[in-house]
């Protein structure tokens, strides 16, 4: 299962924001985190606020913050946000011959693993398994919002 950049932005952003649900995050905070455009990635955060997983605040102290519930939401939730049924596909050249049919089935099924993997993985779940990583193997982009608080 290939997602799109806005699916993955969208999964990004709500398990940056379910990380700690007290603090508020700019856009333009986030879109540094990733290496993206505040722009684009505001339209993601309106995708998961308009979905409850994100709350908008205005003003000079406002952001986003993790407004769901990060034990019952799941990867497969964000995903659908984003990404179209893999059954509702686009047919493509080859794919109505027997060898495009064979593949198709191969691929479905894989798709229907990837599915069941990612509805059974909440936020929370790979949280923790975050904080099991060191640091230095998370890389030094994903901790600046942190570095910030200490400073």
């Amino acid at each position: 299962m290939k997602l799109q950049m806005g699916t993955r932005l969208g999964l990004y952003a709500a398990l940056e924001l379910a990380r700690d649900p007290t603090q508020r995050l700019s856009a333009a905070d986030l879109a540094r985190m990733f290496g993206v455009s505040a722009h684009h990635l505001a339209k993601v955060l309106r995708d998961l606020a308009r979905a409850g997983l994100a709350e908008a605040e205005r003003g000079a102290a406002g952001g986003y913050r993790f407004a769901g519930n990060a034990k019952r939401t799941t990867l497969m939730d964000v995903v659908a946000l984003f990404e179209t049924e893999p059954g509702n596909r686009a047919a493509e050249p080859g794919d109505d011959t027997d060898v495009g049919q064979a593949l198709g089935r191969v691929l479905s099924e894989i798709d229907e693993i990837a599915e069941a993997t990612l509805r059974s993985i909440s936020l929370e779940t790979l949280l923790r398994q975050m904080t099991r990583v060191p640091p230095s193997v998370r890389g030094d982009a994903r901790e600046q919002p942190h570095q910030r608080d200490g400073a």
